[in-house]
């Protein structure tokens, strides 16, 4: 008989007690291991010291925010590739921006159904379970100085390595790889997420944001990744 798979791990940084609890429980009720901080501080600590395969992040902490806490992971942490689900305490655009633009992978507004955020979380697990659309075998891309290698996840431009997501990667290599050619925001979807209902053409355009700050000179006015208005996006023919 095959041992049991270890159960996935997941970090939640919530303030508020009941919220907390609440996470925590249906988390276990799914078989999940839930870790729980209530500060960004205590947080960020553990992000930085364990392993983990989920985090839940409150926007709004005492202390380190979860901006700040978001971007830290990304950088500084070894769950820099980790999906990470943002709680904001109000449904304004912004505020879903500002978490998908920290490095978010998905965002859910408070007060929020139980079997909502056990969807998200199911989803998320699921997608950093399933291969990523960049196969290991695929060939590495030089373009423009920008070198992508798909075998050692590595990214560089003009000779220096760049810190990108697993999201950030596979965008910039299937844009790089088929220079040119014009990708729809639906396309690039399916590409990048496969077949997650919770992502949308918004989450297309903040990724590519996330993307130009770490690879233009100039974010504002970028060469590399090119908008088409009204069709998408497709990096310079070059």
């Amino acid at each position: 008989m095959m041992p049991a798979a270890p159960a996935a791990r997941v970090l939640v940084v919530e303030d508020e007690q009941n919220i907390r609890d609440l996470v925590l429980l249906h988390l276990r009720l799914e078989g999940l291991e839930g870790i729980a901080a209530a500060d960004g501080t205590e947080g960020l600590r553990l992000a930085r010291s364990e392993r983990f395969d989920l985090v839940v992040l409150d926007l709004m902490l005492p202390g380190l925010d979860g901006m700040t806490v978001c971007r830290a992971i990304r950088r500084e942490s070894s769950n820099g590739d980790v999906p990470i689900l943002m709680l904001t305490a109000r449904r304004e655009e912004s505020d879903k921006v500002l978490g998908l633009e920290s490095g978010a992978d998905d965002y859910l507004a408070k007060p929020f159904g139980v079997r909502e955020l056990v969807a998200r979380v199911r989803a998320l697990l699921r997608r950093r379970r399933t291969a990523s659309p960049v196969a290991a075998t695929s060939p590495s891309v030089t373009v423009a100085g920008v070198t992508v290698d798909p075998a050692r996840r590595m990214a560089r431009i003009d000779g220096r390595d760049i810190d990108l997501t697993a999201h950030e990667f596979d965008l910039l290599y299937l844009l790089a790889s088929n220079r040119g050619i014009v990708f729809s925001r639906e396309a690039l979807v399916q590409r990048v997420w496969g077949n997650d209902t919770h992502i949308t053409v918004r989450s297309v355009d903040t990724l590519v944001k996330r993307l130009r700050k770490k690879l233009e000179d100039e974010a504002a006015e970028p060469r590399l990744i090119l908008t088409v208005w009204g069709t998408g996006y497709k990096f310079a023919d070059v």
